[in-house]
């Protein structure tokens, strides 16, 4: 049983995301956007995550908890066979448990803006920060126009200030106000 063959948005996204440069794709709701980003992503992970050492090299922000654990299962799902390690962070469940996930270390964090500034700014018993985005080499927007829509541009700023100004920027969505 071998894989589909890539959908278009992949297709179109993959090369221009493997070779760093910054995406915008719109495409339908079901056609393959989540691995037309995730793809380029977990294999960047793949191939600095020795350097990393559990530093996250992926951030993809998502508007809601559910989209946030769907993404993350996808992560998963094909980021296990590379040795790539995925968490999900989002509101509505308890913080402690998020932030030991990623004190574990990851790869790719998926977050939603809100949880991942509280990450950002939670420390442990020692004082050290939960995770920093010090080695962010990617960051990726899932229904980026959506996030703007719900007001997370204050979060969305004040995460990217934390992270390198040198990293590659992904916008993926199903629409896009013209």
């Amino acid at each position: 049983q071998g894989f589909p063959s890539p959908s278009a948005v992949q297709g179109a996204a993959w090369p221009v995301a493997m070779r760093g440069t910054d995406v915008l794709a719109i495409a339908k709701t079901g056609s393959g956007k989540t691995l037309g980003y995730l793809l380029p992503a977990l294999s960047l992970a793949a191939e600095h995550k020795h350097a990393s050492k559990g530093s996250p090299l992926a951030l993809c922000m998502s508007p809601t908890r559910e989209l946030a654990l769907q993404i993350n299962a996808e992560a998963q799902k094909f980021g296990q066979p590379l040795g790539c390690r995925s968490v999900a962070v989002y509101g509505g469940a308890p913080k402690w448990g998020q932030a030991s996930q990623l004190q574990r270390g990851c790869e790719i964090i998926i977050a939603t803006p809100g949880r991942m500034l509280d990450m950002l700014d939670m420390h442990n018993k020692g004082g050290n920060a939960i995770t920093n985005l010090a080695l962010c080499r990617i960051l990726i927007l899932d229904e980026a126009d959506r996030m703007l829509d719900m007001g997370f541009e204050p979060q969305i700023r004040k995460i990217l200030a934390k992270a390198p100004q040198a990293r590659q920027t992904v916008f993926f969505t199903a629409t896009w106000p013209r």
